[in-house]
């Protein structure tokens, strides 16, 4: 009977020895879940443009240590005779923060339908993320706009005026609107600018004249051509349409319902040009007036512009500006690591120290700086090399010295230091 309880006792330990070790497992899988599909895409994007080899292994991409961020960008193709120049400029990220994205999650079978019902009681989408919106910015006529995912967009001029969803803008000359709450500015057709182009005049090195002179024919020529179409630019997903509020009633805004969705937007007050006497205002770059000439952003867009036209920006003549897109992004920063095992007689080890453990492997830190689209998928940008952090190693005194007895050290009287006790 003796023999029959401990043979029990020992199949019962065995049994909770099992589930113990079954539920080991299953909670180290938990704690360390595969990459979600955003970051896996990321690296295999990063993979398929640096071309690199099959023996190189690439790892981290972790989503703990992103850093989140937002910016302006701006994209041009300029077009130069045959010759198709594009141009993408980046401001510097203001900051940047440890956010928790959406698409940073691992959802897969009850936990991912169960966070999509949830997300659709708010009236979210299972990867939506909060966009980024670009600053206020005035925009003046002779102009169209077409607007685009804006169908909560507010209208006053400036008493609020309900006119409906719309879809275009006509703004006529001397019209101005402060734009709020938009995604993007893109250009929707082509336009051409005159040359020479002239990115200096005495008594004013503190402007962008260049700009503002190509601004002020490209507007001269669309006052007074009036077969040609308007300058047109595409709005995506602005709030508002102000126009700023003026004790003068020559200065308020008249709407003009053309059709379903199309209204005009016209002002009495003519808009003073950029080359005007009047010292009191400062010159403005047309079609955004809420840009003077002595912006450090317009003063570098011109010596850009400068170095790309060369010299035949000094010839007479025309170029093109094919395309023109100004957004706000959202930039997510992430390091990984690339690694390569090392074969003999690749790496040369004379100014190695003997006695450190040679290593096997070399690796190369990089960063990332990649843009996140509506969807929820992750487009890298540019990689830099960085410096990671470098351990300060320690060496006993033994192997300093080379392993010298102490006996062998000569002895060395230092002077003598009388206010020492």
């Amino acid at each position: 009977m003796e023999i029959r309880s401990q043979f029990l006792a020992i199949l019962l330990a065995f049994i909770a020895f099992q589930a113990y070790s079954s539920s080991a497992l299953i909670s180290s899988e938990t704690l360390t879940p595969p990459s979600p599909k955003a970051i896996t895409d990321l690296k295999d994007a990063i993979v398929k443009g640096l071309g690199l080899q099959s023996d190189l292994k690439v790892s981290g991409f972790d989503v703990r240590d992103a850093l989140v961020g937002k910016a302006v960008a701006y994209e041009f193709v300029i077009e130069i005779g045959k010759k198709m120049i594009p141009v993408k400029l980046l401001e510097d990220v203001s900051r940047w923060d440890f956010v928790d994205l959406p698409f940073f999650h691992r959802m897969n079978g009850g936990n991912e339908a169960k966070e999509g019902n949830s997300l659709a009681k708010m009236g979210k989408k299972k990867d939506a993320i909060d966009l980024p919106e670009l600053p206020p910015f005035q925009l003046a006529g002779p102009m169209e706009l077409w607007i685009q995912d804006g169908d909560d967009m507010r209208l006053a001029i400036p008493h609020d005026v309900e006119a409906g969803k719309l879809k275009k803008v006509v703004l006529s000359d001397g019209a101005v609107v402060t734009v709020k709450g938009a995604r993007s500015v893109s250009l929707r057709h082509p336009i051409e600018l005159p040359l020479p182009f002239n990115r200096s005049v005495m008594g004013q090195p503190h402007l962008a004249t260049g700009l503002l002179s190509l601004a002020q024919a490209l507007r001269e020529a669309y006052k007074s051509n009036s077969e040609k179409p308007l300058l047109s630019l595409r709005i995506v997903g602005p709030s508002s349409l102000t126009s700023s509020p003026s004790t003068s009633p020559n200065d308020r805004l008249q709407l003009k319902r053309l059709a379903p969705g199309l209204v005009k937007l016209s002002s009495r007050a003519p808009l003073p040009s950029p080359d005007s006497d009047n010292e009191s205002q400062p010159a403005t770059m047309w079609p955004m007036t809420s840009i003077n000439g002595s912006n450090s952003n317009l003063r570098g867009f011109e010596e850009l512009l400068a170095s790309v036209l060369g010299e035949k920006g000094q010839e007479e003549g025309s170029f093109r500006l094919v395309e023109a897109q100004v957004s706000a992004q959202t930039y997510v920063k992430m390091g990984f690591e690339i690694e390569k095992k090392l074969l003999e007689g690749e790496a040369n080890w004379d100014k190695y120290p003997e006695w450190r453990t040679r290593p096997q492997k070399s690796r190369a830190h990089f960063e990332v700086l990649a843009r996140v689209e509506e969807g929820g998928k992750i487009v890298p940008e540019r990689i830099v090399p960085v410096q990671p952090f470098e351990v300060k190693e320690s060496v006993a005194a033994s192997v300093a010295t080379g392993n010298v007895s102490m006996t062998k050290v000569e002895t060395v009287h230092t002077a003598p230091d009388y206010f020492t006790l």
